[in-house]
Protein backbone atom coordinates (compact mmCIF):
# COMPACT_ATOMS: atom_id res chain seq x y z
CA UNK A 1 0.00 0.00 0.00
CA UNK A 2 2.96 2.36 0.45
CA UNK A 3 3.39 3.10 -3.27
CA UNK A 4 -0.26 3.91 -3.98
CA UNK A 5 -0.80 5.87 -0.76
CA UNK A 6 2.33 7.90 -1.45
CA UNK A 7 1.14 8.52 -5.01
CA UNK A 8 -2.31 9.66 -3.89
CA UNK A 9 -0.85 11.77 -1.07
CA UNK A 10 1.19 13.69 -3.64
CA UNK A 11 -2.18 15.09 -4.85
CA UNK A 12 -4.42 14.95 -1.75
CA UNK A 13 -3.78 14.04 1.90
CA UNK A 14 -5.52 10.86 2.99
CA UNK A 15 -6.42 10.26 6.62
CA UNK A 16 -6.31 6.83 8.27
CA UNK A 17 -9.97 6.06 7.55
CA UNK A 18 -9.51 6.85 3.85
CA UNK A 19 -6.36 4.69 3.67
CA UNK A 20 -8.26 1.79 5.29
CA UNK A 21 -11.16 2.22 2.85
CA UNK A 22 -8.75 2.24 -0.09
CA UNK A 23 -6.91 -0.80 1.23
CA UNK A 24 -10.13 -2.79 1.57
CA UNK A 25 -11.13 -1.86 -2.02
CA UNK A 26 -7.91 -3.02 -3.73
CA UNK A 27 -7.00 -6.53 -4.83
CA UNK A 28 -3.29 -7.31 -4.87
CA UNK A 29 -2.11 -9.59 -7.68
CA UNK A 30 1.39 -10.84 -8.39
CA UNK A 31 2.14 -10.85 -12.11
CA UNK A 32 4.63 -12.82 -14.18
CA UNK A 33 6.49 -11.55 -17.21
CA UNK A 34 4.34 -12.11 -20.29
CA UNK A 35 1.14 -12.67 -18.32
CA UNK A 36 -2.04 -11.37 -19.92
CA UNK A 37 -3.82 -9.25 -17.30
CA UNK A 38 -6.68 -7.98 -19.45
CA UNK A 39 -7.74 -9.58 -22.72
CA UNK A 40 -9.52 -7.70 -25.49
CA UNK A 41 -13.12 -8.78 -26.02
CA UNK A 42 -13.87 -8.96 -22.30
CA UNK A 43 -15.40 -6.13 -20.29
CA UNK A 44 -12.77 -4.27 -18.27
CA UNK A 45 -13.51 -4.82 -14.60
CA UNK A 46 -10.64 -2.93 -12.93
CA UNK A 47 -8.43 0.09 -13.00
CA UNK A 48 -4.90 -1.24 -12.65
CA UNK A 49 -2.30 0.43 -10.42
CA UNK A 50 1.30 -0.65 -10.96
CA UNK A 51 2.68 -1.38 -7.53
CA UNK A 52 5.88 -2.82 -9.02
CA UNK A 53 6.95 -3.72 -12.53
CA UNK A 54 5.89 -2.81 -16.06
CA UNK A 55 2.86 -3.47 -18.29
CA UNK A 56 1.79 -2.43 -21.76
CA UNK A 57 -1.69 -1.85 -23.10
CA UNK A 58 -2.18 -2.45 -26.80
CA UNK A 59 -4.71 -2.86 -29.58
CA UNK A 60 -4.40 -5.81 -31.99
CA UNK A 61 -5.67 -5.01 -35.49
CA UNK A 62 -7.38 -7.41 -37.93
CA UNK A 63 -4.02 -8.37 -39.45
CA UNK A 64 -2.70 -9.36 -36.02
CA UNK A 65 -0.37 -6.39 -35.51
CA UNK A 66 -0.12 -4.97 -31.99
CA UNK A 67 -0.36 -1.19 -31.62
CA UNK A 68 0.97 -0.08 -28.23
CA UNK A 69 -1.26 2.54 -26.64
CA UNK A 70 0.38 2.85 -23.23
CA UNK A 71 3.20 1.64 -21.04
CA UNK A 72 2.81 1.80 -17.28
CA UNK A 73 5.52 1.46 -14.66
CA UNK A 74 5.56 1.54 -10.87
CA UNK A 75 3.24 4.28 -9.62
CA UNK A 76 1.19 4.53 -12.83
CA UNK A 77 -2.42 3.61 -13.58
CA UNK A 78 -3.70 1.65 -16.58
CA UNK A 79 -7.11 0.56 -17.77
CA UNK A 80 -9.82 1.09 -20.36
CA UNK A 81 -12.01 3.86 -18.97
CA UNK A 82 -14.55 3.55 -21.76
CA UNK A 83 -15.07 -0.17 -21.16
CA UNK A 84 -15.24 0.40 -17.39
CA UNK A 85 -17.79 3.19 -17.55
CA UNK A 86 -19.96 1.78 -20.34
CA UNK A 87 -19.63 -1.90 -19.36
CA UNK A 88 -18.73 -2.91 -22.92
CA UNK A 89 -15.95 -5.24 -24.08
CA UNK A 90 -12.54 -3.63 -24.18
CA UNK A 91 -10.63 -3.45 -27.46
CA UNK A 92 -7.33 -3.42 -25.57
CA UNK A 93 -5.18 -6.08 -23.97
CA UNK A 94 -2.78 -5.46 -21.09
CA UNK A 95 0.29 -7.66 -20.71
CA UNK A 96 3.00 -7.77 -18.03
CA UNK A 97 6.42 -6.86 -19.39
CA UNK A 98 8.13 -7.90 -16.17
CA UNK A 99 7.36 -9.74 -12.99
CA UNK A 100 5.76 -7.47 -10.44
CA UNK A 101 2.58 -6.63 -8.59
CA UNK A 102 -0.58 -4.81 -9.59
CA UNK A 103 -3.36 -3.48 -7.43
CA UNK A 104 -6.73 -4.07 -9.07
CA UNK A 105 -9.37 -1.45 -8.30
CA UNK A 106 -12.84 -2.87 -9.15
CA UNK A 107 -15.33 -0.48 -10.71
CA UNK A 108 -17.95 -0.98 -7.98
CA UNK A 109 -15.41 -0.31 -5.21
CA UNK A 110 -14.16 2.74 -7.09
CA UNK A 111 -17.70 4.14 -7.36
CA UNK A 112 -18.29 3.61 -3.62
CA UNK A 113 -15.02 5.27 -2.67
CA UNK A 114 -15.68 8.24 -4.94
CA UNK A 115 -19.18 8.68 -3.50
CA UNK A 116 -18.14 8.43 0.14
CA UNK A 117 -14.77 10.25 0.16
CA UNK A 118 -14.44 13.52 -1.79
CA UNK A 119 -10.63 13.33 -1.71
CA UNK A 120 -10.71 10.34 -4.05
CA UNK A 121 -13.00 12.25 -6.41
CA UNK A 122 -10.47 15.11 -6.42
CA UNK A 123 -7.50 12.76 -6.86
CA UNK A 124 -9.01 11.03 -9.89
CA UNK A 125 -10.14 14.33 -11.40
CA UNK A 126 -6.57 15.63 -11.20
CA UNK A 127 -5.21 12.32 -12.48
CA UNK A 128 -7.55 12.23 -15.50
CA UNK A 129 -6.91 15.92 -16.20
CA UNK A 130 -3.15 15.25 -16.27
CA UNK A 131 -3.65 12.14 -18.42
CA UNK A 132 -5.64 14.12 -20.96
CA UNK A 133 -2.91 16.75 -21.12
CA UNK A 134 -0.24 14.04 -21.62
CA UNK A 135 -2.35 12.45 -24.37
CA UNK A 136 -2.74 15.78 -26.14
CA UNK A 137 1.01 16.37 -25.86
CA UNK A 138 1.70 12.90 -27.26
CA UNK A 139 -0.60 13.54 -30.25
CA UNK A 140 1.16 16.83 -31.02
CA UNK A 141 4.55 15.16 -30.52
CA UNK A 142 3.58 12.40 -32.98
CA UNK A 143 2.63 15.01 -35.59
CA UNK A 144 5.46 17.47 -35.11
CA UNK A 145 8.52 15.83 -33.52
CA UNK A 146 11.09 13.71 -35.27
CA UNK A 147 11.22 9.99 -34.54
CA UNK A 148 14.56 10.51 -32.80
CA UNK A 149 13.16 13.15 -30.48
CA UNK A 150 10.10 10.97 -29.72
CA UNK A 151 12.47 8.10 -28.85
CA UNK A 152 14.53 10.35 -26.56
CA UNK A 153 11.31 11.55 -24.93
CA UNK A 154 10.25 7.91 -24.42
CA UNK A 155 13.59 7.12 -22.73
CA UNK A 156 13.24 10.14 -20.46
CA UNK A 157 9.61 9.35 -19.57
CA UNK A 158 10.26 5.64 -18.95
CA UNK A 159 13.82 5.24 -17.61
CA UNK A 160 14.89 1.60 -17.46
CA UNK A 161 11.86 0.32 -19.35
CA UNK A 162 13.86 -0.58 -22.47
CA UNK A 163 15.24 -3.58 -20.58
CA UNK A 164 11.70 -5.00 -20.37
CA UNK A 165 10.20 -3.97 -23.70
CA UNK A 166 10.92 -5.48 -27.09
CA UNK A 167 12.14 -3.18 -29.83
CA UNK A 168 9.01 -3.88 -31.88
CA UNK A 169 6.77 -2.66 -29.03
CA UNK A 170 8.79 0.51 -28.48
CA UNK A 171 8.67 1.15 -32.22
CA UNK A 172 4.90 0.59 -32.21
CA UNK A 173 4.46 3.08 -29.37
CA UNK A 174 6.55 5.62 -31.28
CA UNK A 175 4.73 5.01 -34.57
CA UNK A 176 7.81 3.81 -36.47
CA UNK A 177 9.19 0.49 -37.71
CA UNK A 178 11.59 -1.59 -35.60
CA UNK A 179 14.19 -1.21 -38.37
CA UNK A 180 14.00 2.58 -38.19
CA UNK A 181 14.30 2.42 -34.40
CA UNK A 182 17.51 0.38 -34.86
CA UNK A 183 18.91 3.13 -37.09
CA UNK A 184 18.03 5.77 -34.50
CA UNK A 185 19.70 3.78 -31.73
CA UNK A 186 22.87 3.28 -33.82
CA UNK A 187 22.98 6.99 -34.64
CA UNK A 188 22.65 7.93 -30.97
CA UNK A 189 25.38 5.48 -29.94
CA UNK A 190 27.75 7.06 -32.44
CA UNK A 191 27.24 10.57 -30.98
Amino acid sequence: MDVIVSHINSYVSLNEEEVRALSSALISKTIKQGELIVESGEPARYMIFMNAGYVMTYYTDKEGFDHVIQFASTGWWSGDLYSLSENVPTIYSTRALSAGEVLLFPKAAQDQLLDKYPKFERYFRILFHNALMRLQFRIIENYSATAESRYLSFRERFPGMEQHVSQKHIASYLGITPEFLSKIRKKLQQK
